[in-house]
């Protein structure tokens, strides 16, 4: 009796873990693309050090771009997602211009940080009914 316990636990043990690997939704690669340059331009900029803003703020405008026309994956849902999508590719554009114009640190810093904000709040509209969700925060 103890042996056909411990199957039926390790049933449905293995039948849970395999529902957790299929509860994941696809990666969009375009929002990790996007969250690469997100996280070289952030991180430093946290840190005092805007060269890499300032070196990649065209890419990351292009990234949010390139974001915003690509195709939903599948689970994602599109009316949510969609309008914040929309403002991270003007904000992203704007901040491309305030480095372009020559704005202070301090003003790139808060336009950096909102736009951080902002790809975090697609991020949870991305991750929503996902109960397995995780957050990564390069």
């Amino acid at each position: 009796m103890k042996t056909l316990r411990i199957s039926i636990l390790l049933v449905a043990m293995v039948s849970a873990m395999v529902s957790f690997g299929q509860a994941k939704k696809p990666e969009w690669k375009e929002q990790k693309d996007y969250h690469t340059v997100m996280a070289a331009t952030f991180h430093p900029a946290e840190e005092g050090n805007f060269a890499p803003l300032k070196a990649k703020s065209a890419e990351l405008a292009k990234k949010a771009t390139a974001w915003s026309k690509s195709v939903y994956p599948a689970g994602y849902d599109k009316a949510a997602i969609a309008p914040a999508l929309k403002k991270l590719v003007a904000e992203s554009k704007l901040l491309d211009k305030k480095v372009k114009a020559g704005a202070s640190n301090e003003d790139l810093n808060k336009l950096i940080t909102a736009l951080h904000d902002r790809f975090h709040e697609i991020t949870e509209k991305c991750n929503a009914g996902d109960e397995h969700e995780g957050h990564d925060h390069q």
